[in-house]
């Protein structure tokens, strides 16, 4: 009897040993086939498609594992990614980035991250709810000489900014530029330092909420305005291909889920709970309850950014005098990451 249980556990212990190589050898396997992207992230809620991505396994479909890089502002990106040590990153169109390529450094537009369809206004101009409530602000036109917050110069912002100032008879230079980042706009417009911002959400609905400010704006002063892009570093572009179009696959596949939690111009879509969580665990907004209130970026769920606003936003660069050098949007744009990955995956069909 001994001798049988000893035979047994003989056995056993063999199998054990071969199902344990056998394990480990798959995990070296997968670990071979898996590919790293570094991508600069900011944290902030358009962020998005980045954490679902990685949470609900479309970058590990395409063999990709990510390494999320922090930062505290997007221009803070533009040199790592052009010297390819960040293979991705995200942030507002801006001055920089043209002066950027126009210097050589290989950085391209791929696809959309930010922007304002009807009814997704989250970068509203914000105004100090005192000077609305006394009538020193009535209009547009009652924006001459008042400080007005921005995250920084030569940003999409700003150019933002100037259309609303046109609907006053005004020019860009009308105003008084406070540069600064949007979560100090709240306690700059509720302690009087600024008297006006173009601020993004969260931050919005916090002013709005805490009665420091009201939205002034709607989303016909710039509509589907192009705020933030996805941007590829030209060294991952032309090192790894293949592995762009694949990180473009999970990017929009991520893109789409995302756009199944909006409805309404708020998270109140299918897919909302799911989202939010996502969001609340991964990004710098941690309130659950404040996703609720606020109001959404868009972001194309096909991934095509909208040429003609980065066009317009490009000129308003220049006749402010941020370019370095003449150069036009075809330097910094590469849309055949979005165009392949269209192919694989066929138009956005929203969830119902």
């Amino acid at each position: 009897m001994r001798i049988s249980q000893f035979r047994f556990c003989r056995n056993v212990c063999k199998a054990l040993a071969v199902a344990a190589l056998g394990l480990i050898a798959a995990d070296i396997s997968t670990a071979a086939d898996t590919v790293e992207v570094r991508i600069g992230t900011n944290g902030v809620v358009s962020d998005g498609p980045f954490f679902i991505a990685n949470r609900k396994g479309y970058f590990k479909e395409q063999g990709i594992t990510v390494k999320l890089v922090p930062f505290d502002s997007g221009p803070k990106m533009i040199a790592p990614l052009g010297a390819g040590q960040l293979d991705v990153a995200a942030g507002a169109s801006s001055a920089g980035l043209y002066n950027a390529a126009a210097r050589g450094i290989q950085i391209m537009i791929v696809a959309d991250k930010g922007s304002t369809p009807p009814g997704y206004n989250y970068m509203p101009l914000l105004v100090r709810k005192a000077l609305v409530d006394s009538g020193k602000v009535k209009s547009y036109k009652d924006l001459k000489g008042l400080k007005v917050a921005e995250a920084g110069q030569g940003g999409s912002p700003g150019s933002t900014l100037n259309e609303a100032l046109k609907l006053g008879g005004l020019t860009y230079k009308d105003v008084e530029h406070v540069y600064m980042g949007y979560p100090q706009h709240v306690p700059a417009l509720a302690n009087g330092a600024v008297d006006a911002s173009i601020t993004t959400e969260p931050s919005t609905t916090q002013a709005v909420e805490s009665g420091a400010a009201v939205r002034f704006s709607d989303d016909k002063v710039y509509p589907n305005q192009q705020v933030a892009v996805l941007l590829y570093g030209g060294d991952f572009i032309k090192r790894q291909p293949e592995v762009a179009r694949k990180f473009m696959i999970a990017y929009i596949k991520a893109a789409r889920f995302y756009n199944d939690a909006l409805k309404d111009g708020r998270f109140a879509g299918p897919n909302a709970a799911e989202v939010i969580s996502i969001l609340a665990e991964d990004s710098n907004v941690k309130d659950k309850a404040l996703y609720q209130k606020m109001v959404p970026n868009g972001i194309n769920p096909n991934g095509r950014v909208n040429e003609a606003s980065l066009t317009k936003d490009l000129q308003f660069y220049k006749d402010q005098g941020y370019l370095e050098h003449p150069i036009g949007l075809e330097r910094v744009l590469d849309n055949s990451f979005v165009e392949h990955a269209l192919k694989v995956l066929g138009p956005y069909k929203p969830k119902r």
